[in-house]
């Protein structure tokens, strides 16, 4: 039973943010440009999640080709430069994310984000989709701390929050989420709309799963059935 103040963490892409389609064409143009092949957008699904060095060598590895060191050089930092210029082009919350953050405003709790998105980026869409909300930890991918699913800066919110880290429930769409969440010993919520199926979700620690936003409310109000 969570005893302190209600805290929930969030990953971006797939739990709050539909970007598959900018990550798809982005990453798409900088193959174009390279005379590579190209994948359809329903690929980028089991690239996507680990950060954008897993991204870049998911996307090189799928093509079958020997891959060097300064081709995925060259391909992570023009694939950048494109994100950047492209960041909203079709990227928006989710059906149902608004309201789910309205009412947790309302129920006065804790909120952070923690996403394996470059920081940059992940502050950018915080602060163009998210900035009503007052999200105070919002943190991406750094250069000196371990992206999920090592726990440290899932950890380092918890602290921020001086919440403990068996009361604070961490909401992801992929197994890297869940493991951070039974890494950071938190309360692991499985979501389906995002990119990852249930099993997936379950198999690597889901505490529960939900198919709606609004699920969530019922977990953290005690009315959920767990592993449901």
């Amino acid at each position: 039973m969570v005893a302190g103040k209600k805290t929930i963490i969030f990953d971006l892409d797939g739990t709050l943010i539909d970007s598959l389609e900018d990550i798809a064409v982005c990453m798409n143009q900088v193959l174009k440009e390279l005379n590579l092949p190209i994948h359809e957008m329903n690929d980028y699904k089991y690239f996507v999640g680990g950060g954008i060095s897993i991204l870049v060598d998911n996307s090189l590895n799928a093509l079958n080709k020997e891959i060097t060191d300064e081709l995925k050089e060259k391909v992570t930092q023009r694939f950048k430069e494109i994100y950047d210029q492209k960041l909203h082009l079709k990227t928006k919350a989710y059906d149902g994310i608004y309201e789910l953050l309205d009412e947790l405003v309302t129920l006065d709790c804790n909120i952070g984000i923690l996403s394996n998105k470059p920081h940059e980026f992940t502050v950018q869409y915080a602060n163009s989709l998210f900035s009503k909300y007052n999200i105070k930890e919002v943190h991406g991918q750094k250069s000196d701390v371990p992206k999920k699913p090592d726990p440290i800066a899932a950890i380092s919110i918890a602290n921020s929050f001086n919440i403990p880290c068996e009361e604070i429930y961490f909401v992801g769409d992929t197994m890297v989420d869940m493991q951070t969440a039974v890494n950071a010993n938190m309360i692991g919520i499985g979501v389906l709309w995002g990119f990852r199926d249930e099993k997936e979700l379950m198999e690597n620690g889901a505490d529960f799963i939900v198919k709606h936003p609004l699920d969530i409310l019922d977990i953290i109000n005690g009315w959920y059935l767990q592993n449901c």
